[in-house]
């Protein structure tokens, strides 16, 4: 049974909060979302009382009370894996350790290898430096998605990983979207575009979507 109620603060176009938002809409849990506008222009992650909510200042941050007092998880790996145990259906790690395993390495290489490179705050770093923040994202993005494919590609099914939705999917969708964005050239990335295809077709998929979980 679900802590009662769940908070997530959120920005839709956040890929860290958007990977909470569709493991929420799989596994029906209801949430209240508390909107914090991360975007250059605002930063309202930069205002003092956010610092309380989060030290590292980022959306997405989990939130809860209970009897023993209010409960804050930050970081879309902690949290997905807290809704993993709170939640276990539908299972989005497998069974099978070499299957969970498996699923980890692809999250990681979204999450630690492709995800952090091109995120505002590097990109801002980087035109400040006086480099093409452009051409920074589209090489770190097409490295990160092209390890990826290599990854998947006699792994997958339907899938990231065989036919069942799993954590790796969700790291999937956000990251292909940035790509998008900045113009990434994904021809070479057919067994990605084919589980990307799939989860599009999933109505927590569409839900969590920014178009959608803007308004």
């Amino acid at each position: 049974m679900s802590p009662s109620p769940l908070r997530l603060y959120d920005y839709p176009l956040s890929s860290s909060a958007w990977r909470v938002r569709i493991a929420l809409g799989l596994k029906g849990l209801a949430v209240e979302r508390v909107r914090v506008d991360i975007s250059p222009e605002a930063r309202e992650q930069d205002a003092p009382a956010y610092a309380q909510v989060n030290p590292m200042r980022q959306v997405p941050v989990l939130e809860w009370s209970d009897a023993r007092g209010t409960h804050r998880v930050g970081q879309s790996v902690a949290i997905l894996e807290y809704l993993e145990e709170l939640e276990p259906q539908p299972r989005l790690l497998p069974a099978d350790p070499l299957a969970r395993a498996q699923v980890r390495e692809m999250v990681e290489a979204i999450n630690a290898g492709t995800q952090p490179l091109q995120n505002n705050r590097v990109l801002a770093h980087v035109e400040s430096l006086g480099g093409d923040a452009g051409a920074w994202a589209r090489r770190y993005i097409a490295k990160g998605l092209g390890a990826l494919e290599a990854l998947a590609r006699d792994r997958a099914g339907t899938y990231l990983l065989g036919d069942a939705v799993t954590l790796a999917d969700l790291y999937l969708v956000p990251q292909l979207f940035n790509a998008r964005r900045w113009g990434v050239e994904l021809g070479p990335l057919p067994t990605l575009l084919r589980a990307d295809r799939a989860c599009a077709e999933l109505p927590a998929f569409q839900a969590a979507h920014p178009d959608r979980a803007a308004g």
